[in-house]
């Protein structure tokens, strides 16, 4: 069976190479960063889990691709993209255990099977096995470049936990009187960031030699990362159990602030909001499967799941827009290609 990722690439001819030669690339030396230690049983072979799972691989492809369309051979961006991914597997096993989620691509959630206070040991290491090729940097880049791509990593780091503080504050105190605005506020911080922002802004510093404004890749990568992450709530809602890899309806057990559950909560009834509070505030175990059915037929009467589907073509349409003004005077390359495949490719995957 293909790749979910390699699924839903007839965007471009070259867009699964690209995906599936830079993912590789990235994998390849990454396990390198994972030493072969003690305690083994307890961290380090733990430590190999998540990345061992697979995974789409985009946020490094993303990065290696950015620099290449702007110059730099593929070597150059590797560690970056390693130290990326890293990072990325480290906050999926901390983002697991704050929303008590249960499956992580396909499998039990490391916290499920070793328990909190070991997963959250092997999170911690991660993040700081991601420090290393990040100083490695120094041989390949120098010692400014380097520097200049940890203090990025520093506010990406900074800018996701603030993202996910949002999210975890509202659902400990039920805020549930949010707007759009809100939730695309917490998805530019918890999701953007790593997913968009930061590999491009690093991959186009690395591409010109720090000869670029990285911000000018905020309003691309904010666009992007929001119609990733409103198609992966909708994937939650409505994807293929398998191609998905985690556990389907999970968003509304968990109570997160999707698009749709404020869309919902705009559009419900005095007494159908009141239930749905009711509900949210109550743990997660103490959610039952009558009570995400209900979520889900109200979901499908007032239209919320139709609106976030054309929330995330909107989005994916100011993507696209913002692409030509940042790469649309590069030469033509099949990383230019790649990266303009993007926007179609994130609300096209299942």
């Amino acid at each position: 069976m293909a790749h979910p990722a390699e699924a839903a690439t007839s965007t471009s001819p070259d867009f699964a190479s690209v995906l599936h030669r830079y993912r590789e690339a990235t994998r390849a030396r990454l396990f390198r960063y994972l030493p072969r230690a003690e305690p083994r049983e307890y961290l380090y072979d733990l430590a190999a889990d998540y990345p061992s799972r697979g995974g789409r691989g985009f946020r490094p492809s993303l990065c290696i691709a950015t620099a290449r369309a702007f110059g730099a051979p593929p070597e150059a961006a590797l560690c970056t993209a390693v130290s990326i991914e890293l990072i990325h597997n480290a906050m999926l096993i901390h983002d697991d255990i704050e929303d008590e989620s249960e499956e992580r691509r396909g499998s039990p959630a490391l916290h499920v099977r070793e328990g909190v206070p070991i997963a959250l040991n092997v999170g911690d290491m991660l993040s700081l096995l991601a420090m290393r090729p990040l100083l490695d940097n120094q041989a390949v880049l120098g010692p400014w470049m380097s520097l200049r791509i940890l203090e990025e990593t520093e506010r990406m780091a900074r800018e996701s936990a603030e993202g996910q503080a949002l999210e975890l504050g509202w659902r400990r105190d039920n805020v549930w009187d949010l707007g759009d605005a809100d939730y695309l506020t917490m998805v530019l911080k918890k999701t953007c960031w790593l997913a968009t922002i930061h590999p491009m802004r690093v991959g186009a510093l690395i591409g010109t030699r720090g000869r670029i404004d990285p911000d000018r890749f905020v309003r691309f990568g904010f666009f992007l990362g929001a119609a990733f992450q409103v198609q992966d709530d909708l994937l939650n809602l409505q994807g293929d159990p398998e191609a998905y890899g985690k556990e389907l309806d999970g968003d509304i057990l968990e109570g997160k602030r999707t698009l749709m559950l404020i869309h919902l909560f705009e559009c419900a009834s005095d007494s159908e909001k009141q239930r749905l509070a009711e509900m949210l505030g109550r743990e997660r175990h103490e959610r039952s499967a009558d009570d995400v059915r209900w979520v889900r037929d109200l979901m499908d009467r007032y239209g919320s799941i139709t609106y976030a589907r054309e929330a995330a073509h909107g989005l994916a349409g100011a993507a696209r827009y913002e692409f030509e003004q940042i790469f649309g005077g590069l030469p033509d390359s099949p990383d230019k290609r790649f990266i303009e495949a993007l926007p179609e490719w994130v609300i096209r995957r299942t």
